[in-house]
């Protein structure tokens, strides 16, 4: 910054964006008030609550509040569910212990995907520079991938078929992860492929 620049910065106040003004409470819901509070006791009790063990039961209650769920998926303890109208889960999927999907938009999981403990994927965000409204983009995860433990994915990310998400990777918003890649720290770039093309009968 130059000696104009910072003449003209000096009387710069940083704004302060008002909250209590911020459009977009409720807009995400998509269901009456009475069902998302009827769903926050239901998740305390049977898929957060760390004494119920049955992946059962948990399935059954995110079911029961519209989310669809296929065949052999296994739900652990302390898994937190924002709004089970919005997961679509396949088959034989693992969700780890821990894990919160925070889906004020559309969270769809693919056959075969493993979300490992702590993991937190969401669909909100919020207009930083304008008026602090919510922003929801949708999350795709396709078949065959691996999202390892306290991975973080934010609205509008596709992680590609078998792809890995190595521990405590934050994918940013709208970044579309190559099929049968692994990606994670020092920074979000393909280290490797998952399977040596080789043996996929590539010549």
């Amino acid at each position: 910054m130059d000696k104009f620049e910072n003449e003209q910065m000096k009387d710069y106040v940083t704004p302060v964006i008002n909250l209590s003004k911020a459009p977009g409470e409720r807009q995400a819901w998509g269901r009456p008030a009475i069902v998302v509070y009827l769903w926050s006791a239901i998740e305390l009790l049977f898929i957060y609550n760390p004494w119920q063990i049955s992946s059962a039961v948990r399935v059954a209650a995110l079911r029961a509040f519209g989310a669809r769920i296929g065949e052999g998926v296994l739900v652990r303890q302390r898994t937190r569910v924002k709004f089970p109208w919005n997961l679509s889960i396949g088959d034989n999927c693992w969700i780890g212990e821990g894990a919160w999907i925070h889906n004020q938009n559309r969270v769809d999981i693919s056959n075969d995907v493993v979300i490992s403990q702590e993991t937190f994927i969401t669909t909100g965000s919020h207009a930083l520079a304008a008026d602090m409204a919510l922003i929801t983009r949708p999350v795709i995860i396709e078949e065959g991938a691996w999202l390892a433990t306290r991975s973080i994915v934010l609205g509008g990310v596709r992680v590609g078929r078998s792809a890995v998400i190595s521990p405590n990777t934050v994918i940013p918003p709208n970044t579309t992860i190559p099929e049968n890649s692994i990606v994670g720290l020092p920074m979000i770039q393909v280290s490797k492929k998952r399977f040596p093309y080789e043996d996929l009968g590539a010549k």
